[in-house]
């Protein structure tokens, strides 16, 4: 067994759908829906990324969320920035973090991993 597709709600997919494509890569499955859409890495393999309506409330501390691995943290996170994600202030960092936290323009909880440190 193994992860086949994360899936995130987003009140307005396309815009998610544009961001994370851009973010990751990844193309379209198969054509979106206004309410739907599974994104997959365009070459080779990777786990999936669904993008489903919802007009739930984004958590503040969510319980799932995705890990983005890099080497090179500081200008992945500026490149996320210019497509749209947000900083945002995290109370829970840890002395000297590996990771800065980010929302995508739906407000969804994203951590940029820097595969290099300590």
């Amino acid at each position: 067994m193994h992860i086949g597709t994360v899936v995130m709600g987003a009140s307005d997919v396309a815009r998610a759908a544009a961001f994370w494509k851009a973010a990751l890569g990844y193309v379209e499955r198969e054509p979106a829906t206004d309410d739907w859409v599974v994104l997959v890495p365009a070459e080779g393999p990777g786990a999936g990324l669904a993008l489903g309506r919802s007009d739930s409330l984004v958590q503040e501390v969510p319980r799932v969320h995705l890990d983005l691995y890099t080497e090179e943290q500081d200008a992945e996170v500026a490149r996320l920035l210019a497509l749209g994600a947000a900083e945002v202030d995290w109370e829970l960092y840890p002395e000297d973090p590996d990771f800065v936290v980010l929302a995508d323009p739906e407000g969804n909880r994203f951590c940029v991993i820097d595969t290099t440190h300590g």
